[in-house]
């Protein structure tokens, strides 16, 4: 097989930097033990990786006064914060239009129980601005009990104005939870106010990490009920549940080879700078958007010029999605068809439930890359 041209990076960041690859492989074969479960010298130096990444973390995220909870996936933390959080009958959960499965399959499940009012958040169709205004009415009308909000739309990379939204739900005690799977180690963003409850980080997407570590910023004072229950290493003799935290929710053996590949990724963004990485989304994400606006047979579907990270939804004359995935998976360009897991952005984009053609970006996109995908399109609209 040849080389791939990936433009699938809202999917996961690939390929990862190669410190984090040669560390995970040294690291694990030297130090590939369990965590917690012993006084010898290899956990010792696991459990010190574990909490070396948590310190590196809150300084990614300012967050030093906040926990970090490790857990598998993204999709996982956010199962423990909603499933944990105490609610009542008739809550008022308000969202954007742009979550993802991960949250609407959770909150569909829970609307069951406690029939939940699901109240979406105002955001022009044209703009794709949040209308503030609007958006104090809502609250005011219907009063928030949470919020969940993704920070980036993995259909169209639209940023949402976390800190206003949040600052005006917090005035009724809301609960804000922030979905940054798209955006952790991408954009620079303090956490360390308690405007924001929990945020949701995944590890191998924008932080270039492996699969198998994500987890969750929450401040140490909201009561969470544990998803899962069994061993920490901690406490072992209680048969109830730690109550601290992170103990309280990382349950069985942790997953120290993903935990090794974060941190050396976590040291490779210090090392380049997040602000560095940012700008080059941005150099990259303007590479893509001119070859695409170049094609009279494309039509960019939900952009924001000013306002988004490296993700572009497209549709193109003639053919599905998928059609078009396929015949450009076999000229070698490696992109994301169909709904990507968020039909309700496509419902609100209006291109459900055929989806669209997604590209995204990421550091390591080169012009070689943008040059191969330009003859590709141009293929593409000779033969339509």
């Amino acid at each position: 097989m040849g080389k791939i041209v990936y433009f699938d990076n809202a999917a996961t960041t690939f390929p990862k930097p190669d410190v984090v690859y040669t560390f995970m492989d040294s690291f694990y074969r030297e130090y590939g033990v369990n965590v917690g479960r012993g006084q010898h010298k290899l956990a010792s130096v696991a459990s010190n990786l574990v909490e070396e990444t948590r310190l590196l973390l809150m300084n990614l995220f300012h967050c030093t006064n906040k926990k970090i909870v490790f857990t598998n996936t993204a999709t996982e933390a956010i199962n423990i914060i909603l499933q944990g959080l105490k609610l009542r009958n008739n809550s008022n959960i308000y969202i954007s239009p742009f979550e993802h499965n991960a949250v609407i399959r959770v909150l569909h499940y829970l609307q069951g129980i406690y029939n939940l009012n699901l109240i979406t958040l105002p955001v022009d169709k044209i703009t794709l601005d949040y209308d503030l205004e609007k958006i104090r009415y809502q609250f005011t009308e219907k009063n928030p009990d949470m919020l969940v909000l993704n920070h980036a739309s993995n259909v169209c990379g639209i940023v949402s104005p976390i800190n206003s939204i949040c600052t005006l739900s917090k005035e009724y005690d809301c609960i804000n939870i922030v979905d940054m799977a798209q955006t952790a180690g991408l954009i620079d963003t303090d956490l360390s106010s308690n405007v924001i409850d929990f945020t949701v980080f995944a590890g191998h997407k924008a932080l270039y990490g492996p699969f198998g570590i994500a987890g969750f910023t929450c401040r140490g004072d909201i009561e969470l009920k544990p998803l899962l229950y069994g061993g920490t290493g901690f406490d072992s003799a209680n048969k109830n549940q730690p109550e601290t935290i992170p103990e309280r929710f990382e349950v069985g053996s942790p997953n120290i080879m993903a935990i090794s590949g974060l941190h050396a990724a976590l040291n490779w963004i210090n090392e380049t700078s997040i602000q560095r990485i940012y700008q080059k989304d941005i150099s990259n994400h303007k590479k893509l958007l001119d070859i695409l606006k170049g094609f009279k047979n494309i039509k960019i579907v939900g952009h924001s010029e000013n306002n988004s990270v490296g993700i572009v939804s497209c549709v193109f004359d003639g053919y599905s999605s998928d059609n078009i995935g396929h015949v450009l998976s076999e000229h070698g360009i490696a992109v994301r068809a169909g709904l990507h897991c968020a039909p309700s952005a496509h419902k609100f984009l209006g291109t459900y439930p055929a989806g669209t053609v997604r590209f995204s970006v990421n550091y390591f996109n080169n012009d070689n890359d943008f040059s191969k995908l330009y003859d590709i399109l141009e293929y593409i609209e000779i033969n339509s």
